[in-house]
């Protein structure tokens, strides 16, 4: 088992932007994960299972909803807080972090956001804590990038829903005991609906054979006349602007998490173009493998300006889902060029699980599609500039 030796770069001296409370949040995350995470992390993506006995430690850093109010069980946090938890967690596995980010903004987000007082109090002090686990339920099969198109539905049988379909890619889905639900009304209008563990009719298979995010569980949400009880829909937003809204959420955590996994690559490369002697020489004293390092290092730093901005528009409540569209595109492209660069830096040893920068790689081409593929957030983006639809 090798040691943890990351040291996290901040060519900017961005560490002067936060606030005590920030680095106090970032510090307590990034040496959980040094303790607790790295150490193991390797060899359950190579059997593709989820450490199940790290969600305690997850809930001890703040890492479920911690954005929501103490007295929902929250920490209590800003958006930065936020954005720096995931960034650690992902600096550790993007697997972990989809888990931690699946359970705060598409779990107890839309119950806090969307949900009665009644729903805030049963769910949400048992997801922050751990007790319980949650999923979201959105994609379905023939429906990715165009979620409005979804078949799945539930109608009103009088003192219940009944609800029938499908979902897929469902992180935590085989393991959670939660699942916020998005589906069609008879009228065809889109509503959350908090789905229990245990209903009748509801059943979680799990994925296999995957070959990025192998420490993530993923499975499938099945809804065969499910009875949900009428206290369960989500009363205060319906329509696809619903289920966006908690992806806005995630999406700012993934642009802060995807700069944790390029600074893994990227400390990684740097220690080893120190120590690996070719030609008489370490080759970070080679022209091409300095110019490696000095565009990875350059390409976050600014993705990391780009997160605390976004961070702060975010806790000015002024960010557009436009802005936090672009920030999740660059920054995961980002991290996932650097992932392929340190690759080639470490030459065959770059594939090997003694190094993190293959697990980061093959995760990063999940985090590239999920929750907005990369090309849909270029047009989200050209949407804003121009006015123009292109999805029209």
């Amino acid at each position: 088992m090798k040691p943890d030796l990351f040291e996290a770069p901040d060519y900017y001296n961005l560490d002067e932007l936060l606030t005590d409370e920030h680095k106090l949040v970032r510090d307590a995350a990034r040496e959980w994960v040094k303790r607790d995470v790295t150490p193991i992390i390797e060899d359950y993506a190579q059997k593709a299972e989820f450490p199940t006995q790290i969600i305690d430690g997850l809930a001890g850093i703040g890492a479920f909803g911690p954005y929501i109010p103490l007295e929902y069980g929250g920490a209590g946090l800003d958006q930065i807080s936020y954005g720096l938890i995931m960034q650690e967690i992902e600096r550790g596995d993007s697997g972990v972090r989809s888990t931690a980010s699946v359970q705060s903004s598409l779990v107890m987000y839309p119950i806090f956001k969307y949900g009665n007082e009644a729903q805030r109090k049963k769910y949400l002090p048992k997801l922050a804590s751990g007790e319980w686990m949650g999923c979201f339920g959105l994609t379905e099969p023939d429906y990715g990038s165009n979620p409005g198109g979804m078949v799945t539905n539930f109608k009103d049988m009088g003192d219940h829903y009944l609800l029938n379909g499908a979902k897929m890619w469902i992180s935590n889905a085989p393991f959670a005991q939660v699942a916020v639900v998005w589906a069609k009304n008879e009228e065809g209008r889109i509503h959350g609906l908090i789905v229990e563990r245990g209903m009748e009719g509801f059943s979680t298979p799990e994925t296999h054979n995957k070959w990025s995010l192998r420490a993530s569980a993923t499975g499938e949400l099945i809804f065969d006349n499910v009875k949900v009880p009428k206290e369960n829909l989500l009363p205060n937003k319906s329509g696809l602007g619903a289920p966006l809204g908690c992806l806005d959420s995630a999406r700012y955590g993934i642009a802060w998490g995807a700069i944790g996994a390029a600074m893994d690559c990227y400390d990684t490369a740097l220690r080893y173009s120190k120590e690996r002697i070719q030609f008489d020489k370490p080759i970070g004293q080679f022209q091409l493998q300095q110019k490696k390092l000095a565009e990875m290092i350059t390409e976050i730093t600014k993705a990391q300006l780009l997160a605390w901005r976004l961070g702060v528009l975010r806790n000015n409540g002024t960010a557009t889902s436009a802005q936090i569209s672009m920030a999740k595109r660059n920054n995961v492209d980002m991290a996932l060029k650097i992932a392929r660069e340190a690759r080639q830096m470490l030459g065959g040893m770059g594939i090997s699980g003694e190094f993190s920068i293959m697990r980061h790689m093959m995760n990063l081409e999940s985090v590239i599609t999920y929750e907005g593929t990369h090309d849909i957030h270029l047009l989200i983006t050209g949407l804003d500039v121009t006015g123009l639809n292109a999805f029209k």
